[in-house]
């Protein structure tokens, strides 16, 4: 059972009645044990509810609904599962001290895998779990592989797991689409170690089966370089990729995209973002990423970035609005000032795209998405007073306005003297914030 935290005003939850303290004990006479039960069960147009009241009466609800359309109740979110793991480039081991708790929590939760594209090892899943995730039929998950020698992948993990392979055969026989990622440590799981894995994961792929994504199988693998940061003392000797050795990988993966094309119909393997940025070589077109499979492990973000550009500059036009500082991590700068320049040229508008050092965590880390509150202060202080701040909301921890270090979007704002907006992190985001400006320009005069 759950209990209701809350009722969403104006839902069929709000107009059966149903109000927090109640508890949800079934639906059409499944026991609800979490959030994931509750999401997956409430897809149906029929549905009974048992209820507990919060004075112990039990309701049973009957219900008929569009198949999408929400009941409105919220829920208790899963604690996740604790990893157990002691990964060689564990970024949470290589966090600085002081922040907030919740940043430690090292989670390994095949749920969060389903219902958010978190990557999972699986080493901590059990046949409980494994049944449940074939029964309730938990597809697509994000797999972290990073070796299918077991010894090997033992010590990436620092720790002795089920057999991976074994494990994602039974997954793939279930039903079960899977993306995995193998993370590049230098001389240690790349070379052959990497053609193995890659071998051994190509393996479990769908064969091509006509137009559409494939069903079921291994549907993709990403290649990452490892991230480290200022901080790891006592940690394993670890070193970042070359840009040498990031050219032999993207070259590596061109060719096996090759092979795959031919046998698979899809590309199947891809390399992350950073790798081509750091081997100084041209990304391929948006359509090379296929579906977009690896998105959000930073696989084809530049590429979709470049088309939506287009989109955008081909419909630009001059506006009035006020100047413009947008925020970007290093490795992101020079292709957001390709665009923010021409965009400036067809708009009339001055946009500088400040580069902000990564001072906080130190190391190789230049990523955006990892910026924080104090350096863009110490990047930015005395700089933004005239115009306006834009920094992009993979920032900002998830439904909120607060930044890594704790630093909120309106304390960015009375330390710089400076408005500051969110945007999506796309070029659509940064058109729509100068149309909204030049409205409210347009509104003041």
């Amino acid at each position: 059972m759950l209990d209701i935290l809350a009722i969403e005003p104006g839902s069929i939850a709000a107009e059966l009645g149903l109000k927090p303290g109640d508890r949800l004990l079934a639906l059409n006479g499944e026991p609800v044990r979490d959030l994931l039960d509750y999401q997956l069960l409430t897809g149906a147009e029929e549905l009974l509810l048992e209820i507990e009241r919060a004075d112990g009466e039990l309701w049973e609800i009957e219900i008929d609904k569009d198949a999408d359309e929400a009941l409105g109740l919220v829920l208790p979110h899963p604690e996740p599962d604790q990893c157990g793991n002691n990964c060689l480039f564990c970024f949470v081991h290589q966090l600085p001290p002081g922040m907030r708790r919740s940043l430690y929590i090292k989670d390994e939760d095949y749920r969060f895998s389903y219902l958010y594209g978190a990557y999972v090892t699986l080493t901590n899943l059990d046949q409980t779990a494994l049944q449940r995730i074939l029964n309730q039929h938990l597809s697509p998950l994000y797999v972290s592989v990073h070796a299918t020698e077991p010894q090997l992948r033992e010590q990436l993990l620092g720790r002795k797991g089920p057999a991976i392979l074994d494990l994602l055969r039974q997954l793939v026989a279930g039903g079960i689409t899977i993306h995995t990622q193998v993370v590049i440590c230098p001389g240690i799981n790349d070379g052959e170690e990497l053609e193995r894995t890659f071998r051994d994961l190509v393996a479990l792929a769908p064969a091509a089966s006509g137009p559409g994504p494939p069903q079921g199988g291994l549907a993709s693998l990403a290649i990452v370089p490892v991230g480290l940061t200022g901080y790891r003392q006592r940690l394993p000797q670890l070193r970042p990729v070359t840009a040498e050795e990031a050219r032999c990988l993207v070259e590596w993966v061109q060719a096996r995209q090759q092979e795959c094309l031919e046998s698979l119909g899809t590309r199947f393997v891809y390399a992350a973002d950073e790798l081509y940025l750091a081997a100084g070589i041209d990304f391929p077109p948006l359509a090379a990423y296929g579906e977009l499979p690896q998105l959000e492990n930073g696989v084809g973000l530049v590429a979709r970035f470049r088309a939506q550009a287009e989109e955008v500059l081909a419909q630009a036009r001059p506006l009035v609005v006020p100047p413009l500082s947008v925020v970007t991590g290093a490795s992101f700068a020079g292709e957001l000032r390709t665009f923010c320049a021409a965009l400036g040229r067809c708009c009339g508008v001055l946009i500088e795209v400040v580069e902000v050092p990564n001072r906080f965590f130190g190391g190789a880390v230049t990523v955006t998405g990892l910026l924080t509150g104090s350096d863009i202060v110490a990047a930015l202080a005395g700089r933004v007073s005239a115009g306006v701040l834009v920094i992009p909301d993979v920032l900002l921890r998830e439904g909120t306005e607060v930044l890594l270090d704790d630093v909120t979007c309106e304390e960015l704002e009375r330390r710089l003297g400076a408005r500051v907006e969110v945007i999506p992190a796309e070029p659509w985001g940064l058109w729509d914030l100068l149309e909204t400006l030049a409205l409210e320009q347009g509104e003041r005069e």
